[in-house]
């Protein structure tokens, strides 16, 4: 369960960074303060639904894809939080749309890699010691 819990915190302080990092790159991208904690909500909470989905759609019907599930996800992720909610705006085309899926998928994965070796360093450091 505690496992589960720091997953989950980092998952949506990571979604929250890689988030507010693409409004930042991209012009016709934004985020609304109020509106913000919804879209973060929405966006992780989908995202851990959809990335099995897409995972298990992906082995079963076209294991070539495998790779890019983790990118059809934070598309499917974005259209999902941009109709639900009010806090994220994407008003360019396509190609914004692509960036945003590049640009979120990229931060999110780095921060979901870094945060932990942050965030738990005393645990890590007392595991090493004990081992």
């Amino acid at each position: 369960m505690l496992r589960f819990l720091a997953h989950t915190v980092i998952s949506l302080i990571a979604d929250a960074v890689a988030l507010i990092v693409a409004a930042l790159i991209l012009d016709d991208m934004g985020l609304n303060g109020v509106g913000f904690v919804i879209a973060i909500a929405i966006f992780a909470g989908c995202e851990m639904l959809i990335t099995p989905l897409v995972r298990q759609v992906a082995i079963t019907r076209a294991p070539v894809l495998l790779g890019s599930t983790a990118l059809v996800a934070t598309l499917i992720s974005l259209i999902v939080t941009k109709i639900l909610s009010s806090g994220l705006q994407i008003s360019g085309g396509i190609a914004t749309w692509v960036l945003a899926t590049v640009i979120v998928w990229a931060v999110s994965l780095a921060t979901k890699l870094l945060l932990p070796v942050f965030m738990f360093k005393k645990v890590l450091a007392q595991r090493a010691a004990n081992s």
